[in-house]
């Protein structure tokens, strides 16, 4: 039984060095809030900048891993937004695509015009019937 006190104390010993080395920006995610992109974005960049993994780590309170994940969707969301080229594949496809659609209702509207003048007037042109 003495052992898991030896235990929670050793946790409660480290929380305690770790709330107090920690900085005073950080200590608003103390209790685990929710990370904004532009902080996030703050964080990454100071690792992109040479800053060392493990003080930024301890310095905001963020595990390795979730640094490592963060930085590798920032580098690969910055990647895709350096592939203009599929980007304006996209684009070039959208536009041709409206292109044709106006081309479609001009036809339609031509030929309701052409349907109403043919009819005389009259919405449905009256058939003879054979007995």
């Amino acid at each position: 039984m003495s052992s898991p006190k030896k235990h929670d104390s050793g946790a409660a010993e480290g929380a305690r060095r770790a709330t107090e080395q920690a900085p005073e920006s950080s200590a608003g995610l103390a209790g685990g809030g929710r990370w904004s992109a532009k902080r996030k974005v703050g964080v990454i960049l100071e690792l992109l900048r040479g800053a060392d993994q493990e003080t930024i780590s301890r310095k905001h309170r963020v595990t390795l891993a979730t640094l490592t994940e963060w930085r590798e969707q920032f580098l690969a969301h910055g990647e895709a937004g350096l592939k203009s080229r599929e980007v304006d594949v996209a684009d070039e496809e959208t536009q041709r695509l409206k292109s044709a659609v106006a081309n479609l209702s001009v036809d339609n509207e031509l030929l309701r015009e052409k349907i109403a003048r043919l009819e005389g007037g009259r919405p449905l042109a009256r058939r003879k019937w054979s007995r």
